[in-house]
């Protein structure tokens, strides 16, 4: 099976089932790419019985290509990735966004998630 994020946001149905599937999104990253802001991507997944096996992103500005593999750990241009070993999360740096979708509901959800989040004692 196929799931493509452009079709899929102009409307068309998809079903994640347990088959072999492939999503990809070919402009990850498309508002950022109409407003010419950098940082944009390929995105191509690989899922069976609904668990990723595999994952790519190419970050076609830097030039650098993400690659992770279920149980074999993340990779940026072949160097292995990994997490910080920070646990105490007012050391912690929070990145986050908040989506394209502008449904009142949606929004309401998404700024009390943040407000609940901005609460916490985090470094920045």
């Amino acid at each position: 099976s196929f799931i493509g994020e452009e079709s899929v946001a102009a409307g068309e149905a998809s079903i994640l089932t347990d088959n072999p599937t492939w999503i990809i999104d070919p402009i990850d990253g498309t508002t950022n790419f109409v407003h010419r802001f950098p940082f944009v991507a390929v995105s191509i997944a690989f899922v069976v019985n609904k668990k990723i096996e595999f994952g790519i992103v190419y970050s076609c500005v830097e030039d650098k290509m993400y690659t992770a593999r279920k149980g074999k750990g993340a990779f940026c241009n072949g160097q292995k990735l990994q997490v910080s070993g920070q646990e105490d999360i007012t050391k912690s740096l929070l990145v986050t966004e908040l989506g394209s979708n502008r449904d009142p509901e949606t929004v309401k959800i998404i700024l009390s998630n943040m407000e609940r989040l901005l609460s916490i004692p985090i470094h920045g």
